[in-house]
């Protein structure tokens, strides 16, 4: 019985072998000489002046979910977009209404201001 497990040890194996070694190999082989150019702060253009656990405003995670919200709306027009020709206008018609319900929530958070940033 425990012959059937061989193939997922192996898979483990290897998988950690995969994720580990080039690890490993980075740390020993990869130059570490830190100057004060890497060591500056970047992206934001100046030095850090609070502290890294300060609150966020609500309005971020807001544009966060909505963002993550229709991405994955979205993603749902790419298999439909496949199998259109197989599942013909009943197919079509529950995407037209899918579609409808996401424009009427889309006009519905504009309305409300959730798209804005003040």
């Amino acid at each position: 019985m425990l012959e059937n497990y061989f193939p997922v040890l192996v898979f483990i194996i290897i998988a950690l072998l995969v994720g580990v070694v080039p690890l490993v190999l980075g740390f020993i082989l990869a130059p570490n000489k830190p100057d004060s150019e890497k060591l500056s702060p970047y992206e934001c253009g100046f030095e850090a002046f609070e502290d890294a656990r300060m609150k966020f405003d609500v309005r971020y995670y807001l544009v966060a979910i909505l963002f993550i919200l229709f991405d994955l709306e979205i993603a749902f027009l790419f298999p439909w977009a496949v199998v259109l020709d197989e599942i013909g206008l009943p197919g079509f018609l529950a995407m037209v209404v899918f579609l409808g319900i996401l424009v009427i929530g889309f006009i519905y958070e504009w309305m409300k201001g959730a798209l804005e940033w003040e």
